[in-house]
């Protein structure tokens, strides 16, 4: 046999998850395969008949300290670390009565799941696996002759290949299993040092920083169809949204549909359930329409009429479940996604009449308040920052004007704000009684951005047949300050009674001037919105 070829005389199992073993282990054993485990795995072998030594008899030690020190021996790594074709590796393996491991089956300790139920800090320190990810790096650094397997998904092509291969593995096989085992270890620890860099008071910048996920899909392609792609899962974070959504129906989601997925559903989660029905439209990664309304379906109608051009195609996110009477309707116009906390049974009918468009359930809303973290990647680098939790609701508004806003006026400004947070910088919103009427997003200037929403709002109502501008009587949000009074003279203009901005400007006294000579009100929250 060619050394490409790596025989299984010996396998080492100790696993977590237990699906599939005693199946996988009787292949094995019936191949002729020695079977070799630990603590709750040799229990499981030996209940199910099977041959099987347990660890501490090759080591001559128990298990020990909870289970914590068990397989932490020269018996074992000795085992996996041999190089088979070294004189002195195989002369000290005789000397101590070692035998070689060609087989190592580990999945580790349960970490991601325990902090994503929300356990206990100790609890969560019992659930960090020492002995797996030592015993899996040192049989994926002697790939060349120990095939290593990190996950129950891997046995049946495994044991396929054995059987077509004489009992054998080759490199290639050994190879892949290697690189896969060193990416497993490398997001188990990434998860644990995250988790423990949230324990350290105040630690924003660690000096070492790791971010590992597991594959939940292959895509088609990337932005563009030259662009190889997939989907990874963060382990550890629960955050409901297009990451942890059960999708009922549709094709496959798409790069693009994941990334303008995620942005709907985060915008739309800035709106209480518990107060009002509220309804995203996103069109690449935009509001193209957002509004509030006592259904959804009144909510969606009004989010549609911002911009009904750009929201075909495009995703609508929901706060409350999908009922039928917002489904007839959103069906009626060609959509990529539909997201919600959930949907009625006639409402998932009502969808699956189009077998394309992808229904998505997230089982809750994303808490907009939440800490986290957002990563970009760069060349050569990562940047790294905390999620804009920032709510409008939590910020003490400053009237900078000689008018105050009305009580209406001032429930818009909010509205608007939300909204802006998730519209890319430059961001101007315009937004009359809970409904978007403009939107002017991701200009190079804050005057270009006020002049598109002004358009948008002038075509919004040329749809309705209405003759007066949507943005007359509406109010203006401002994702940063007016650098100067152009962009809200151009709000004036255009019809908008109040504005709210950050403020913080050099000439803030000109705009506020400026405000007041067009009688407009204006608020300062003194938090910035900037989305790139």
């Amino acid at each position: 046999m060619s050394h490409d070829q790596v025989r299984i005389t010996r396998a080492l199992l100790s696993v977590s998850d237990k699906t599939g073993l005693v199946d996988f282990a009787r292949a094995l054993s019936e191949r002729g395969v020695d079977l070799v485990s630990t603590g709750g795995t040799h229990r499981a072998l030996s209940e199910a008949g099977l041959p099987v030594t347990e660890v501490a008899d090759l080591t001559g030690f128990p298990e020990m300290m909870d289970g914590r020190v068990k397989t932490l021996h020269p018996a074992v790594h000795g085992g996996l670390l041999a190089v088979r074709d070294n004189p002195e590796h195989q002369a000290a393996l005789a000397a101590h009565g070692i035998g070689a491991i060609d087989l190592l089956v580990v999945n580790l300790y349960p970490f991601e799941a325990t902090i994503a139920a929300g356990r206990g800090y100790d609890d969560c320190i019992e659930n960090i696996d020492v002995g797996g990810p030592a015993m899996i790096r040192a049989a994926a650094k002697n790939h060349a002759d120990v095939a290593v397997v990190t996950d129950v998904s891997d046995y049946a092509d495994l044991l396929a290949e054995v059987q077509a291969g004489a009992g054998a593995l080759s490199a290639a096989t050994r190879r892949r299993l290697a690189q896969k085992a060193y990416a497993r270890t490398a997001a188990y620890d990434a998860a644990i040092a995250n988790w423990l860099a949230g324990q350290v008071e105040a630690q924003t910048t660690p000096a070492f920083r790791a971010f590992g996920g597991s594959l939940a899909q292959g895509l088609r392609y990337g932005e563009n169809p030259h662009q190889a792609a997939s989907f990874y899962r963060a382990p550890g974070i629960v955050r409901a949204g297009v990451a942890s959504a059960r999708q009922l129906q549709g094709k496959e989601l798409s790069y693009n549909n994941f990334n303008d997925t995620d942005a709907a559903y985060e915008c739309v989660a800035e709106f209480d359930p518990a107060r009002i029905a509220a309804v995203a439209i996103i069109k690449h990664a935009n509001p193209c329409g957002v509004a509030e309304g006592e259904s959804l379906l009144a909510a969606y109608e009004r989010a549609l009429a911002c911009d009904p051009t750009s929201a075909f195609g495009g995703i609508v996110a929901l706060n409350r479940t999908l009922d039928a009477e917002a489904a007839r309707k959103i069906v009626e116009i060609f959509t990529e996604v539909i997201i919600a906390p959930d949907a009625t049974e006639e409402a998932i009918a009502i969808v699956a009449a189009k077998k394309n468009l992808r229904l998505l359930l997230a089982g809750g809303l994303p808490d907009p308040r939440a800490p986290g973290e957002t990563v970009r990647s760069l060349s050569g680098g990562l940047l790294v920052q905390g999620r804009d939790n920032a709510v409008v609701d939590d910020m003490p508004l400053s009237i900078v004007t000689k008018r105050a806003p009305t009580e209406a006026e001032s429930a818009d400004l909010r509205f608007a704000y939300r909204v802006a947070k998730h519209v890319k910088s430059n961001a101007i919103v315009y937004a009359r009684g809970g409904a978007t009427v403009g939107i002017g997003a991701g200009q190079m200037s804050r005057i270009d951005s006020s002049r598109i929403a002004a358009w948008k709002a002038a075509e919004g109502a040329r749809n309705l047949g209405l003759a007066e501008s949507l943005a007359k009587g509406a109010v203006v949000a401002s994702d940063a300050f007016f650098p100067f009074a152009d962009g809200l003279l151009a709000a004036a203009e255009a019809g908008a009674t109040a504005v709210i901005q950050p403020g913080g400007s050099m000439r803030d006294a000109e705009v506020i001037a400026a405000a007041d000579a067009a009688g407009l009100a204006m608020v300062f929250t003194g938090h910035r919105h900037f989305r790139h």
